[in-house]
């Protein structure tokens, strides 16, 4: 296969399968966030969308930010142990933005409802404590066995996944470990799933270790090698998480005007694949050697 810059070969994914209007799963939980495709979304002003998953990361909040969002599906959106998601706190206040609120499990029922091809599943949850509007209209069953009154979770299917992993082969077959959350559910319950890796490998690196395969090529509409493409989260492996990004993050998304200058830095301006491009070597070498880092 030939070698393609990082940022040709993740503009050019983007630009061939993401549509103005779709759903959009974002992988990663807390591990392995797909920042550079979703900030080359951004960079490409792709708008209109709907945000799903069920525990968000500081990447729903750039894009909501950014004006590409027009709606979330979620259970939490927020600064994953830092605080709250200023740019979605400011646009629900503003009603410019649509919300879906679910809790976490019944997201992830949810999608894999969306991934086994049911149109929903049956669960116990949600019948009792405070709903909200979503999770109050969602239906009640009678099981057809012992009558038991059960909630129907409606299946979720996502236009397209984006995913961010450590490693595939060319084929497309996609390696993935560590913390996962709801990502395999998600990708696997979309129309497309578009995957950015760590690196590119020989096929004989997955034979070798089979159960690390997740997502297998039959499923993966394309895929990118994008080195350092979930930062400021982690990678199992390749680096650990940038804590001062989302601390800093924090500071600055509380002013809309310091946030969209933050934007132009960080995001906008440069037209890469990579906000690692303002990183110093050091910052770089102190994040492979971090926690969840190269062992």
């Amino acid at each position: 296969m030939a070698e393609v810059p990082p940022a040709d070969a993740l503009r050019t994914m983007v630009r061939d399968h993401v549509r103005p209007g779709q759903t959009l799963f974002l992988g990663g939980f807390g591990h392995a966030v797909p920042f550079a495709l979703g900030q080359e979304i951004v960079r490409q002003g792709i708008g209109g969308l709907t945000l799903c998953r069920s525990g968000a990361d500081i990447l729903f909040d750039q894009m909501i930010a950014a004006g590409v969002v027009r709606r979330v599906i979620f259970g939490y959106v927020g600064n994953p142990g830092v605080g709250l998601g200023h740019a979605f706190r400011r646009a629900v206040a503003a009603g410019t933005l649509e919300l879906e609120e679910w809790t976490n499990f019944a997201m992830i029922l949810r999608l894999h409802a969306g991934r086994l091809g049911v149109p929903f599943l049956p669960a116990r949850i949600l019948g009792i404590g405070d709903q909200t509007p979503a999770t109050a209209a969602a239906a009640r069953i009678a099981c057809p066995y012992t009558g038991t009154e059960l909630t129907a979770i409606p299946a979720l299917v996502p236009d397209v996944a984006l995913i961010h992993a450590q490693q595939a082969d060319d084929e497309g077959n996609v390696q993935l470990w560590g913390v996962d959350g709801d990502t395999v559910e998600g990708a696997l319950a979309s129309e497309r799933i578009l995957v950015t890796v760590e690196r590119i490998v020989p096929a004989a690196t997955l034979r070798a270790a089979p159960e690390r395969t997740r997502l297998p090529a039959h499923r993966v509409t394309a895929v990118a090698e994008v080195p350092w493409g979930a930062h400021p989260s982690w990678v199992d492996g390749a680096y650990g998480r940038d804590d001062a990004h989302y601390r800093d993050y924090d500071a600055v998304s509380r002013d809309p005007a310091t946030l969209d200058r933050w934007l132009d830095d960080w995001v906008r301006s440069g037209g890469g694949a990579r906000c690692t491009d303002l990183l110093t070597d050091d910052d770089l070498a102190a994040l492979r050697t971090a926690l969840g880092g190269a062992s």
